[in-house]
């Protein structure tokens, strides 16, 4: 049974960093891929990084060269470092995996791992 443990989001002002980590627990296979969603109120689910488990990650462009997106142990950790934060950048964020390695952001083609925290960057 896998399993999440969602950190990080809050209420920044424009400019600021904050930092998202999801801990991944009972994933039975090697090879996957994971990544990051968002959902901002009235707008449809975004796919906003994603990373391979040979270590290749993917961006949505409104946020290239602003976030970060890494995976590490213990178990999957998946960390989303995101710098110079825009008001456009607020919503509800998600963690999600993929058997195998899927080379779209679309969040359909990923399992929804249920927890998800909420940003907010004011400007």
């Amino acid at each position: 049974q896998v399993q999440t443990v969602l950190s990080g989001g809050g209420s920044v002002q424009a400019g600021e960093s904050l930092r998202l980590v999801c801990v991944i627990s009972g994933w039975q296979y090697t090879t996957y891929s994971i990544g990051w969603f968002r959902q901002a109120p009235g707008k449809e689910r975004e796919g906003v990084a994603t990373i391979d488990e040979g270590g290749r990650a993917r961006y949505a462009d409104s946020v290239k060269g602003r976030f970060s997106i890494s995976k590490g142990r213990p178990d999957i950790t998946l960390t989303l470092q995101m710098d110079s934060l825009k008001p456009e950048d607020s919503g509800m964020y998600g963690c999600m995996i993929a058997y195998g390695m899927v080379t779209t952001l679309d969040p359909s083609y990923f399992r929804n791992l249920g927890q998800e925290t909420q940003v907010t960057v004011s400007s």
